[in-house]
């Protein structure tokens, strides 16, 4: 008897010394299969297939924020994982990305999930790229990231428009809840929110 084993962990492999022209080709092979994302930042591929515990996180973060949206009244676009690129010099599709405002090309916000793998070093690949804030979330700790002239600066809150008022540690809480209780995380946010 066949039994399916839950992918609960990441896979990740990292391609150093390729070209852009090999990334479209490894791109091009990948086209339509859901699951993977790729990146390519001077001349590193990075594959990544994640898990279901990263796809949780994700998910969840989504979710509370596309509340938050509807809720204050935000207009917002979720882009999801699409793919975010400047020709010949990156391409990244973040876990989760939003424009705030009006659609446009490169989202406001990107949001990676480190569950296994990975690190902030993908700030450099967002740089190239113009987006304006990039969030990592890592072992129950959520990292925000506001680019300025010289690079990427460490904020504690964010500085898009609306998101200034999103409280951060009920953010963080509510991502934690739903580790074990997407529902309860849910309406806890809800709760607190229209306060």
């Amino acid at each position: 008897m066949t039994q399916l084993l839950e992918k609960t962990t990441d896979l990740r492999m990292i391609y150093h010394d390729r070209t852009w022209e090999q990334f479209k080709l490894i791109q091009k092979g990948f086209e339509g299969l859901p699951g993977v994302r790729l990146s390519y930042y001077e001349g590193m591929i990075e594959l990544l297939m994640p898990g279901q515990d990263h796809e949780l996180f994700g998910c969840v973060i989504r979710a509370l924020l596309f509340n938050f949206f509807a809720q204050k009244g935000i207009f917002f676009l979720p882009s999801g994982s699409m793919t975010q690129e400047r020709e010949g010099k990156a391409s990244v599709q973040a876990d989760k990305s939003f424009c705030i405002g009006s659609r446009k090309p490169i989202p406001d916000l990107s949001i990676e999930v480190i569950f296994t793998s990975g690190s902030e070093s993908k700030l450099a690949v967002y740089q190239a790229l113009g987006v304006l804030e990039v969030w990592f979330w890592q072992d129950g700790v959520l990292r925000l990231h506001h680019l300025r002239e010289s690079g990427y600066e460490r904020i504690e809150r964010s500085e898009l428009p609306g998101l200034e008022d999103l409280d951060i540690e009920l953010l963080k809480r509510c991502i934690l809840i739903a580790e074990t209780d997407p529902g309860e995380a849910a309406r806890v946010f809800q709760r607190e929110i229209l306060q």
